[in-house]
């Protein structure tokens, strides 16, 4: 390799936040990675499409469509110069509190595999790379930097390592990303960047992983360990603990420079992977998106007299619910990607039912925090230009660099030059509504935020890199002051955000203005919507989560919807009882009133096209196909696995071994309010018989033939099941767990036959004595049906 070892050395670490170095002399062009995995944000500001929750995709049970969707993101890769995609996530959904609960598939290991891998596949065929994350244990939020995750060797095996054991060796993905957390496992409790067991001996050793190891942003913080314990790259940069520390250690012997030519070997295959295929291309990706969320739509409850409704017969409907006024489409952290247009839950009705009248009703404001100020209708720039507001940024002398007008100001994270110090936010708004406001600054670090040239809020606490890796950043308190307005007046506000040294992310201000200005109250709110409902002919209400709840950055504390929305539900129901609730949201919450509801949706954070699909699934132009990926509780208290928060000694320990998900609901005998897998579609199935046959490898095919006993065309998830024949036989297992599934379509009176693969892996267990996967002599049966609980027929296998 032509390179001394100090421009080695300069490959391991980003040269900026999102590019790594380029070579020219070796043929290394710069590579650059972006977030995922609900789009493909890219380098800087644009717009981006906006996919459906990974929980959605999931939610499919069809490999498929998974593989389809790893086109558009290479798609959506190419278009804004972007080589390595951070997606998808395939830790498991341990707990429902968990905060990116939503950016994961499942709560059980070969269902995120089964997804996982096609959709890996589908992005790399087309000469983008994946980066499968977080490697490993990496299931909570809170400490999620010092934290030591301890599980079991088998628990470790069989769940945690499993949907990345089979990406890496079936789908062959060209990264991985290490995570922040540390990990207590092979008698190591390094943190996840500098575990050699785990990345160097399994990863690299066992699985024979050749990609390269990026650390997660800002999770590296030694030098030795992670270079000799398996991660090739940190980010981002430039800087960080692999610059002049690195070729020292290389230089007096602590690292030997055999290893880091095999870090840059690694990304100089990374390059050549991502090189030369043509640009892909895709067709009507908007179309593909509407359908896909309308397909992972699930129906959890449906109405005994059929559904969807008859679109001719509407002449009047009801949209009701916050999440109907503003649908939650993606949850965030950062995933979040900024999409061109989304379709609104009304206008899409609108769009379907150009004969009916078609009425909002919000019913109440749900969120935790004051929504964003509406600068686009009250903001002017105070000197006068087009935009909303001016920015003004000066150095630490307090001299003036740079005076702009900004076209919007919404919520910040925008990084400024490194010899700006503060940043100051100046609009005008004007208030034309008398009445009582709310005003408040939402943001982290040194602040004042003034109205009319009074402070009303300030703070003086220091902030830095830390705030990007905790939940202050996400969704900041607001700290404001109330406005009385007794007439149409201007309100001069002006806010100063110290700029924040970020590390590798730059400096950066961060700041949301926001307004709650006089109306209705929620009460107001709630009685016009039950006004509105009883008049109605269609009623469709939309509750679920919002960007101040499920985010990356923080856990959940509960599982009830937020604000009162349980009560607008009631309310609505007692007048109005055959309303469609579709419930937006990414994961479980507890339902109530799920129960007296006569039709109910699961419709996830469904991306961009959010209105579109809802209609068409309660218009019956789609087929709503979702099954669980999770289980949905009926009460908090029966939740088996707890809220991920680690001790006083920052241990976050996994008791329930391998009993994770609906394993824990079937261990503790409670009964969920839907269990994993349930989907109810708008059509019945028959489930007729069943075979088992031997497939190559050691594997299994059984075969069901089913029939479609509706009057619509439908598609059905064969879900199978194993369970050992006694229980207490020995090793402990599961008394049950997936072990295939596929997915079917057959018309009305139809039969079909379905053909489930069961993998040799689904009998075996981990052997921590031996190390390695065993199939114990333990009498086993298959049981089929369309939920872990609803199982239609049985077929014993042999021991």
């Amino acid at each position: 390799m032509n390179l001394d070892i100090a421009r080695k050395i300069e490959l391991l670490t980003g040269m900026t936040t999102w590019v790594l170095h380029p070579r020219p002399e070796v043929g290394l062009r710069s590579l650059v990675l972006s977030d995922g995995p609900v789009g493909v944000r890219g380098t800087g500001e644009g717009h981006s499409l906006l996919f459906p929750s990974p929980s959605a995709v999931a939610a499919t049970w069809d490999p498929a469509v998974a593989d389809r969707l790893g086109h558009l993101f290479a798609v959506e890769a190419r278009r804004h110069g972007v080589d390595v995609v951070l997606a998808p996530q395939v830790n498991i959904q341990r707990t429902p509190y968990a905060g990116r609960h939503f950016e994961c598939f499942s709560e059980d290991p070969l269902l995120t595999a089964e997804i996982a891998g096609p959709l890996v596949a589908g992005i790399q065929r087309h000469g983008v790379a994946a980066c499968v994350k977080h490697y490993v244990l990496n299931d909570s939020e809170r400490d999620r930097t010092r934290y030591v995750a301890r599980a079991d060797e088998r628990a470790l095996r069989e769940v945690y390592l499993a949907p990345f054991e089979r990406v890496v060796r079936e789908a062959g993905v060209w990264s991985v990303m290490a995570a922040y957390n540390r990990a207590d496992a092979y008698g190591d409790d390094s943190p996840m960047t500098a575990h050699a067991p785990l990345l160097r001996d399994v990863l690299k050793g066992e699985w024979a992983f050749d990609g390269v190891v990026v650390s997660d942003w800002m999770a590296t913080t030694a030098t030795v360990g992670p270079a000799n314990g398996g991660l090739d790259l940190v980010m981002p940069g430039p800087g960080g603990p692999w610059d002049e520390e690195l070729l020292a250690a290389v230089k007096d012997g602590r690292v030997p420079e055999s290893v880091i030519d095999d870090k840059v070997a690694r990304i100089l295959r990374l390059a050549a992977r991502t090189g030369g295929q043509p640009t892909p291309v895709f067709g009507d990706d908007r179309a593909f998106l509407r359908e896909l969320a309308a397909r992972s739509t699930v129906v959890l409850r449906r109405h005994p007299g059929g559904f969807p409704a008859a679109p001719a017969a509407v002449r009047s409907v009801a949209v009701i619910g916050p999440n109907a006024a503003t649908p939650f489409v993606l949850g965030g952290g950062s995933s979040v990607v900024s999409p061109r247009q989304v379709v609104g839950v009304p206008e899409a009705f609108a769009a379907a039912l150009p004969h009916a009248e078609v009425t909002l009703a919000r019913g109440g404001d749900a969120r935790v925090h004051l929504p964003p100020a509406d600068l686009a209708s009250l903001g002017h720039d105070p000197e006068g230009g087009p935009g909303v507001a001016r920015m003004r940024a000066f150095d630490a002398a307090g001299a003036l660099l740079s005076s702009v007008t900004l076209a919007e100001w919404d919520g910040w994270d925008r990084a400024v030059p490194a010899e700006v110090e503060t940043v100051e936010l100046h609009t005008v708004l004007r208030l034309a509504e008398p009445g009582d406001y709310r005003i408040e600054l939402g943001t982290v670090g040194r602040f004042v935020l003034r109205v009319d040239d009074v402070v009303v809020a300030s703070g003086d606490e220091p902030a830095g890199p830390e705030v990007f890796l905790d939940s202050s950043v996400n969704a900041p308190p607001g700290r404001g002051a109330d406005l009385v307005v007794h007439e149409p007046r201007d309100v001069d506000v002006r806010a100063v955000l110290t700029a924040i040294p970020a590390e590798g992310f730059g400096r950066v201000v961060r700041g949301e203005l926001r307004l709650r200005p006089p109306g209705p109250t929620v009460e107001d709110e709630i009685a016009e919507a039950v006004a509105l409902a009883r008049r109605c002919d269609l009623v469709v209400v939309v509750v679920g989560t919002n960007s101040d709840v499920e985010s990356e950055g923080w856990d959940r504390t509960c599982l009830a919807l937020p604000g009162r929305q349980d009560e607008l539900v009631d309310r609505i129901l007692a007048v109005a009882p055959d309303a469609v609730v579709a419930v937006n949201a990414g994961a479980p919450v507890v339902l109530p009133w799920l129960t007296r509801a006569a039709t109910v949706l699961w419709t996830w954070f469904p991306g961009q096209e959010a209105g579109a699909a809802l209609a068409d699934v309660v218009l019956g132009r789609a087929e709503p196909a979702g099954r669980l990926p999770w289980t949905l509780p009926a009460d908090e208290a029966d939740v088996p696995t707890p809220r991920p928060i680690p001790g006083d000694d920052l241990v976050l320990s996994y008791p329930e071994g391998i009993h994770v998900g609906y394993r824990g609901w079937l261990r503790a005998g409670a009964e969920p309010a839907a269990p994993f897998g349930h989907g109810l579609g708008w059509t019945d199935w028959r489930y007729e018989t069943a075979d088992v046959a031997t497939a190559g490898d050691d594997d299994l095919a059984v075969t069901v033939q089913l029939t479609n006993t509706g009057t619509r065309p439908g598609t059905e998830v064969v879900q199978c099941y194993l369970e050992p024949v006694d229980p207490a036989s020995a090793p402990e297992r599961p008394l049950r767990w997936l072990a295939g599934a596929t997915v079917v379509t057959a018309g009305p009176a139809e039969t079909v036959t379905a053909t489930v693969r069961v993998r040799r892996r689904a009998r075996e267990t981990w052997d921590p004595a031996a190390r390695r996967w065993v199939v114990p002599a333990q009498a086993l049966r298959a049981r089929l049906g369309r939920s872990v609980t609803d199982l239609r027929l049985t077929i014993p296998l042999d021991a």
